[in-house]
């Protein structure tokens, strides 16, 4: 029996992994879009205009990658950079109007779905999931691999 739960653990980690990887996939390909172009689209969207270091921060990519993903958004016609007309040194990116019009249009991506099913559960259940995959991160030594932070709405 044992063997056989360690096998399930396995397959569903595995099923997890390439669930992430078909919804990115899908993106590219009903969209034309990278992962990151969604993302950096969605939180936009979202956020409203953001210079270049804050987009980095909140997807946790580079600010060189961030260059190069707001560079193809560009050629592309989704975004614009934006100079700051009281402090001409920033430069913000915001949303052209096809921009606009296809992040709105995005469906909710895994991690979304995600947050409206955890969000369900209870709060022990939760912290129960939270120190049972940082097990399996340490386990994996994968501790130290990092993620980008995720702003929640509050839970009342």
């Amino acid at each position: 029996m044992y063997n056989e739960e360690i096998k399930e653990i396995v397959k569903q980690i595995r099923q997890l992994v390439r669930a992430v990887y078909r919804d990115s996939l899908t993106m590219a390909r009903e969209y034309g879009l990278t992962p990151p172009q969604c993302a950096l689209l969605r939180t936009i969207y979202l956020q409203g205009p953001l210079s270049s270091a804050a987009l980095s921060r909140n997807l946790f990519v580079t600010p060189s990658n961030i260059t190069g993903i707001v560079d193809r958004l560009v050629k592309k016609d989704m975004v614009v950079r934006e100079r700051q007309l009281k402090d001409r040194r920033v430069t913000l990116i915001s949303l052209t109007a096809t921009g606009h019009t296809l992040a709105a249009s995005l469906p909710d991506n895994i991690e979304t779905k995600l947050v409206e099913g955890l969000s369900e559960l209870q709060d022990s259940h939760i912290q129960d999931l939270s120190r049972s995959l940082a097990e399996i991160l340490a386990l994996i030594d994968a501790s130290h691999v990092t993620a980008a932070p995720l702003e929640l709405p509050r839970r009342h």
